[in-house]
């Protein structure tokens, strides 16, 4: 099987979970060299900038396991099989933060590291908010807050905000909001 300039001749997988797939590919460069790949597929997310009448952002605080540290985050998750990019974003916003939104923008899709991961992420600014209940399973694990625009554009600038889907999103966003 060809991958662009590549030839497949073997695919195993290496472990997997309900969230990931980690896959190692043997292959034949162009050049004729025998090599690998290893692949990380995570699915496919979301990431979504929900802005209120007064330019507040919702954020959320939460335990990110991998590194160990208690970080903001924008509204984010996984979109499941089957599930269309919109519809995850409402869904996600609606599970973190307990908000609904009539007025929906796309901000763009992104690979964050295309050459090992397969894990596209859809962007999206969420405005005329209708505020409800938060999702039962997160209450426990997150804690909404709202912040000014501006604050968390310099949180994206500085580094505070660290979540690579929540940076893009909220650049993208000053950017479209001319902030």
């Amino acid at each position: 099987m060809k991958k662009g300039p590549f030839e497949v001749t073997s695919t195993k997988i290496v472990y997997q979970n309900p969230w990931i797939k980690v896959t190692e590919d043997e292959i034949i460069r162009p050049n004729g060299e025998k090599g690998i790949f290893g692949v990380i597929d995570a699915g496919a997310g979301v990431t979504v900038v929900a802005l209120d009448q007064n330019n507040d952002v919702y954020v959320i605080r939460e335990f990110h396991y991998a590194i160990e540290t208690n970080d903001y985050i924008l509204p984010s998750g996984g979109i499941h099989k089957g599930e269309e990019p919109l519809d995850a974003a409402k869904r996600e916003l609606e599970e973190e933060a307990g908000v609904k939104a009539k007025k929906w923008t796309f901000l763009g899709k992104y690979n964050p590291l295309p050459m090992i991961l397969n894990s596209a992420s859809y962007f999206f600014l969420a405005e005329e908010l209708e505020e409800g209940e938060q999702g039962e399973e997160e209450k426990d694990l997150i804690k909404i807050e709202k912040l000014p625009l501006e604050k968390v554009i310099k949180m994206a600038e500085t580094g505070e905000l660290n979540h690579s889907g929540s940076v893009i999103s909220i650049l993208l966003t000053a950017r479209l909001k001319k902030v």
